[in-house]
């Protein structure tokens, strides 16, 4: 009987682990990427995160334990792993931001070391949308931040949400609802801030939805591969 790739990832098969990374790897990227805005970053909490999986292996579900109809998805237990790692890796970029804080300023370097985030913001189209919605976000408590990624960027259903969080698809419905009114509020305050400051006229959040416009993979690499 030919093994199931749950059962063939459990066992180890690195094929199986092959086939894994080439159905989720992208999603996984673009999960990471909304939520860091570096296409850097991305790419290691990508890697990382399938380096966890193939450490934690053996702790993934067996078939028979799966509650029908299927249990939790391969994909929602890579976005559980996944929500980990960049929440290990925000705190290391808070740990070292600290760090560096402490040493004696450099105004040199200062002045002229570019952040990241403002040059890819001014390389995608609708700049000022996108550095409103990213704004908004980040001041989401960390809780409605992941919902919000897993269930509207990414796709995924309250249950498989869950699943990757370890919490109910209520707490998750719940934590969605309000983060998407936070988030909508938020975003029209500072699109309006940044319109009275005299920043360029764009459009805003859609009204119905309060989804935030994603950064797609596909864009970011072929931005990233131009700069270069």
């Amino acid at each position: 009987m030919r093994l199931s790739l749950r059962e063939r990832i459990r066992a180890g098969d690195p094929e199986a682990f092959a086939e894994l990374f080439g159905a989720h790897a992208r999603a996984v990227y673009g999960h990471a990427a909304r939520l860091t805005g570096d296409v850097g970053t991305a790419e290691d909490v990508v890697s990382l995160t399938f380096l966890e999986a193939w450490r934690l292996r053996e702790k993934l579900r067996p078939e028979e334990d799966l509650p029908p109809p299927g249990g939790e998805s391969l994909r929602a237990w890579l976005f559980g792993i996944a929500t980990n790692v960049l929440r290990n890796t925000r705190r290391a970029a808070r740990r070292h931001g600290a760090a560096l804080a402490r040493l004696p300023q450099r105004p040199a370097d200062h002045d002229t070391v570019p952040d990241f985030a403002d040059a890819l913001v001014g390389r995608m189209e609708n700049a000022e949308r996108l550095a409103a919605a990213r704004a908004a976000l980040g001041r989401l408590r960390a809780p409605e931040r992941e919902v919000f990624a897993l269930c509207v960027w990414s796709g995924l259903s309250y249950e498989a949400a869950g699943e990757a969080l370890g919490v109910p698809a209520s707490t998750v419905r719940s934590r969605l609802a309000r983060a998407r009114q936070r988030l909508r509020r938020l975003a029209e305050a500072e699109l309006t801030a940044r319109r009275t400051s005299g920043g360029a006229e764009g459009p805003g959040l859609g009204p119905c939805t309060g989804q935030v416009p994603s950064v797609r993979p596909e864009t970011a690499r072929s931005t990233q591969e131009k700069n270069r």
